[in-house]
Formats: C-alpha cells, sequence, structure tokens
C-alpha cells in the first residue's frame, strides 16, 4: 500500500499469482517410461511373433505342390496348401464353435446366480469352485474326456443319433469310443466355462443400483431386474467374455489331440469317428518327427491359426465398441 500528499492511501496492484507447473521427474517420470515401455514391448513381442510365423512359413507358402507331397505326411497329391489348411481350420471352427454354444448360457447362469440370487457364503464358495477350473492342466481334462465323460456321454450319443439322425450334426454312424468332436467339444466348454463366468460375473455386479433399485420401485420381480437392468449392462461385457472363451477353444491342444481320432474330411458329423482335425493338435501330433518343409508346412498351419485368432478378438472389439456408452466391459 502507498500513500499520496494529495489523496487517500493507493493499493498496490496484487502480484499475479502463477501457477507452479508440475514436472516430471522422479518417480513419476520413472513410472512414464514403465508404462509407455510396456505397451511398446508387448506389441513389439506381438509383431515379432508375426514376423516369425510369416519367415518360418515362407518356404510352404512358396513351395509347389509336388513338393509338399513329397515332404509333408498325408499330403494329398495336387493339392494346394490352402486346400490342405482348409479341413483343419474347419475342424477347429467347428469345435471352438459348438464349445462356445455350450459354455455361454451355463456361464451366464452361473455368473448371475452368483451375482444376483446366492447368499454371500456360497456366492464367495462358487466362486472359488468356477476360478479352481481355470487350474486344472489340460492334460488332466483329456485324461477325463477319456476315461470317465467319453463312456458316460455314450448313451447320449447314441440316443441322439437315433432320434435327430436326420440332423446333419448328428447324422453317420455313432463312434462306440465316444473320441469324436461332441465329446471334444464338451471337454472344452468346461474348460471355457471359468473364463466366461468370472468376467461375466464382474460386469454383472457393475450394473448400477440405481438401475436395479428403480426397477424394483416400479414392480418388478428379480427376474425382471435382471432382463431389464442386468443383461442389457453387461451384454458387451458378456461378449468380450465369451470371445476370450473363444479364443481359448481355438488354441487348445492337449486335450483335443487326447480324445479326438483325427480326421482331414470337411463334415459336419460330430458323432463319427476320423473326420476333424484341429490346428493346435495337428501341429502337436505331427511336430516331433518333421523336418526340413514340412515344418515350415505346420508354421503355415500356426499362421492361419494365429491370423484367426487375431480376426476373433479384433471382432470382439468391434462389438464392445458399439455399445460403448452403456456397456459395462468399459
Amino acid at each position: 500500500m502507498t500513500t499520496t500528499a494529495s489523496g487517500p492511501p493507493v493499493q498496490a496492484p496484487a502480484r499475479r499469482r502463477t501457477r507452479r507447473r508440475t514436472t516430471d521427474r522422479g518417480f513419476n517420470r520413472a513410472f512414464r517410461w514403465i508404462a509407455v515401455g510396456s505397451g511398446v514391448l508387448m506389441l513389439a513381442v506381438l509383431a515379432a511373433v508375426a514376423l516369425f510365423l510369416l519367415v518360418q512359413a515362407w518356404p510352404a507358402l512358396t513351395a509347389s505342390e509336388d513338393d509338399l507331397a513329397a515332404s509333408v505326411p498325408r499330403y494329398p497329391a495336387d493339392t494346394s496348401l490352402l486346400a490342405y489348411v482348409g479341413p483343419l481350420v474347419f475342424g477347429t471352427l467347428l469345435a471352438a464353435a459348438l464349445a462356445l454354444a455350450l459354455a455361454t448360457p451355463v456361464a451366464m447362469g452361473i455368473a448371475l446366480f452368483i451375482s444376483h440370487y446366492a447368499p454371500p457364503k456360497l456366492a464367495q464358495v462358487l466362486g472359488y469352485l468356477v476360478d479352481l477350473l481355470a487350474a486344472v492342466p489340460s492334460v488332466i481334462y483329456g485324461l477325463w474326456g477319456i476315461f470317465v465323460l467319453g463312456p458316460a456321454v455314450l448313451p447320449v450319443w447314441e440316443w441322439l443319433g437315433q432320434v435327430l439322425g436326420w440332423f446333419p450334426l448328428f447324422a453317420g454312424t455313432v463312434s462306440p469310443t465316444s473320441r469324436v468332436l461332441a465329446t471334444v467339444s464338451v471337454v472344452l466348454a468346461v474348460m471355457i466355462l471359468p473364463i466366461i463366468t468370472a468376467v461375466s460375473r464382474e460386469v454383472f455386479l457393475q450394473t448400477p443400483k440405481l438401475h436395479e433399485e428403480a426397477a424394483l420401485a416400479l414392480g418388478a420381480t428379480r427376474w425382471e431386474v435382471v432382463r431389464t437392468a442386468v443383461l442389457p449392462f453387461g451384454r458387451s461385457g458378456v461378449i468380450s467374455a465369451a470371445m476370450l472363451g473363444l479364443g481359448r477353444a481355438l488354441g487348445e491342444t492337449m486335450a483335443v489331440l487326447m480324445i479326438l481320432s483325427p480326421g482331414f474330411l470337411y463334415s459336419f458329423k460330430i458323432l463319427t469317428s476320423a473326420q476333424h482335425q484341429t490346428i493346435a493338435a495337428y501341429i502337436a501330433a505331427d511336430f516331433p518327427e518333421a523336418s526340413g518343409l514340412a515344418v515350415n508346412t505346420l508354421v503355415a498351419t500356426g499362421l492361419v491359426l494365429f491370423v484367426i485368432t487375431l480376426a476373433v478378438n479384433m471382432g470382439a472389439r468391434a462389438i464392445v465398441a458399439r455399445r460403448k456408452e452403456f456397456s459395462g466391459a468399459n
């Protein structure tokens, strides 16, 4: 404050306060670089895997049909690589689709029961049991499928063949060993059940309480609350969970290799043996004895599986992005 000879004191102009700019130093800078490095590393690993598959598969992609027939076991003469891999892709997609169709409704039911119906203690126990299924090794599922599930479901397969034999999936002669794609699909469904259930359960639990309370205030029953508030909110999350399970089913190896009686046909007969084979099981079965161009052919089939898995994940993200404004997955 200053004074003048001819008047009252004059207020000095206030000094402008400047906001102190935050500096990127110390742990803040270290954390930022770690986060950026982790993202770049993930992209680099993905690119390295794709480049490795492409380089190793290139000799098989450019080889002639005669060279492939001479080097690859069970390779038919006058057959292109695409025609040879086609039945493997068909068997892989068919097994994964059947497993997803079996597992998704059951997983949604379990997730809804745990999140909205079961008492807290029971829900906690069921959650632990479902998560425990994800820790079981694939070879255990394979043994269970051969010695327990196969004989148990054989009467069911025989009944389906007799009653619904006119339907393409259940046509043909029912295998007495149950080492068919139907049994494999059931095992795969059990294997992907924990993934879909865990993600769906967390999504359903994130449903805004105001939505549920508003539905109850309007006189809705518990099922109507689930149908009008919970399921619409968690729809995209369930789709994401199903796509995660589908990725697991597409790449499963040991259980399929142990159970399935392989074949190389475009066939919908899931109760007949020697009809189908998956890419992962084919690679695992032939890789120990492969050499030279045969190894490159196996890597080429792995490249196809890599592209299919990448396409599935990209499709899942596109579906989720459509409903990102009202989604339990975001």
